[in-house]
């Protein structure tokens, strides 16, 4: 009796490890029959506070981001989809402020206004305007952990970004 109820459990055990669901969140439901390039235009920084290699990171890792994801070839101009917009701000905010008036807490906010536009399908435009922020602790200077906060606030915006775009959920 011993020897069935081991493999009545193993085989129940295989089975359920053999079923198994997985979904995923960044690809997108794109029609590549139709749609085949993608214009993706540079996003200049036009927010008053600079940070100068944000504008570059952020047009890079936008790139990438459409590369690894999609099927979309990226062309220079006229494409079937096209996205382009500005970076708009890059604040520092003071939070949480202390008993002696100062903040103890910074948060800095990046924001980015996109516009996309389907040359396929109509209907499917849209312009939205994307922020991120992060504090961090006021005895800290920005300097030290601005590399760190922008790679997190560009994946941040450009995540949301992927997902208004490309994805139909």
């Amino acid at each position: 009796m011993k020897p069935v109820l081991f493999f009545a459990f193993a085989g129940i055990c295989i089975l359920l490890d053999s079923c198994s669901v997985s979904y995923r969140f960044d690809g997108a439901s794109v029609d590549y029959n139709t749609t085949k390039t993608l214009y993706l235009a540079n996003f200049p920084n036009q927010a008053q506070l600079i940070y100068p290699p944000l504008e570059q990171r952020f047009n890079e890792e936008l790139k990438d981001i459409f590369i690894r994801n999609t099927r979309l070839q990226l062309v220079n101009q006229n494409g079937d989809l096209e996205i382009e917009g500005e970076i708009v701000g890059y604040d520092l905010t003071p939070m949480a402020v202390q008993e002696d008036a100062f903040a103890s807490e910074t948060r800095l906010t990046m924001t980015v206004r996109m516009r996309y536009r389907n040359n396929k399908v109509e209907g499917q435009d849209k312009e939205e305007t994307i922020s991120a922020y992060r504090n961090f602790p006021s005895d800290k200077v920005l300097t030290d952990i601005q590399d760190q906060l922008i790679d997190e606030l560009c994946k941040d915006i450009i995540d949301q970004i992927f997902n208004s775009t490309m994805s139909n959920w």
